[in-house]
């Protein structure tokens, strides 16, 4: 390992000392360090400074990305690491850390898996989505979810659904979530959508507060499309990726002509994991599931 970027949420004041201990112990093992210039310029206004290099694009040379915050600043640093695939390592200064698994408090193992290639790196599906009337500088992939809402808080919003050109249904709600499984712990589980194994290729379409009970979340291929149109008396709704959302314009009635089209992306990005976690204990921990009764 010769180079290794640095994200961060520049919000942080509690971590500076953590994070100065951190960048210091792996520029000691002669790895050059290369930071975000909106976090490096935060570092440095908080009085945390190093011969660390800024900069502002994702520096190809850097073979492992460090996100430094909450599952939310992972989120915005695999966009700016964008389809390199380098594997991107968190860690968590937030609430939960789905993502973002490790902690200041392991600095030692944070630079072994580092420095010695002994994290587990996992592939995790990411959702392209494309819609009329999506700004053209707008980042079109999703690592979570993409979710349409509605604009209105008095209106509900109609979601004409297609599933591989085949009609579905009409989601009838505030909105609709189509999510990856990495983010089937995020917003689709605050609405009551079921939890997945990150690592699998499906896709979870969850309504989100329907006027029917009938309507509840669906499992589909990874590999599947998703069309929906969207009708709403407000004549526009929000579409938001990741948390990143634009206005999108919609009708008063269904005229069967689709605005959003969801696919899987031809690419992953990789989550640098400890060596010794899995999946059962991520959400045994995360969620304070209960362990076995003893008899």
């Amino acid at each position: 390992m010769k180079a290794i970027a640095i994200y961060g949420n520049p919000r942080q004041d509690a971590y500076l000392s953590g994070i100065k201990s951190f960048l210091d112990k792996i520029q000691s093992h002669d790895i050059r360090v290369m930071v975000y210039r909106e976090f490096a310029e935060y570092l440095d206004r908080g009085g945390v400074k190093g011969s660390w290099e800024w900069c502002e694009d994702y520096p190809v040379e850097a073979g492992r990305l460090v996100s430094i915050g909450g599952d939310g600043t992972l989120l915005r640093a695999a966009q700016w690491a964008g389809q390199s695939g380098v594997p991107i390592l968190g860690i968590n200064t937030g609430h939960l850390g789905f993502l973002a698994s490790y902690s200041f408090n392991e600095t030692d193992e944070l630079v072994k898996v580092l420095t010695g290639g002994l994290g587990r790196i996992e592939p995790r599906m990411v959702l392209k989505v494309e819609a009329e009337g999506m700004p053209e500088d707008f980042y079109p992939y999703a690592l979570n979810e993409m979710a349409i809402l509605k604009s209105d808080s008095a209106s509900m919003v109609t979601v004409r659904t297609w599933i591989d050109r085949s009609y579905l249904a009409d989601y009838q709600a505030d909105g609709l979530i189509v999510s990856t499984p990495t983010g089937s712990t995020a917003y689709n589980m605050s609405v009551g959508g079921p939890i997945l194994e990150p690592t699998i290729q499906n896709m979870i379409l969850s309504p989100i507060a329907p006027h029917s009970l009938t309507m509840r979340p669906l499992v589909i291929g990874g590999e599947a499309e998703v069309e929906a149109e969207i009708i709403c008396k407000a004549r526009k709704c929000r579409v938001s990726i990741d948390g990143r959302t634009f206005t999108l314009k919609c009708q008063r009635e269904a005229i069967n002509k689709p605005v959003i089209r969801v696919t899987k992306a031809d690419f992953t990005i990789n989550i640098l994991r400890r060596p010794d976690s899995d999946f059962a204990e991520i959400i045994r921990n995360k969620l304070l599931w209960g362990t076995p009764t003893r008899h």
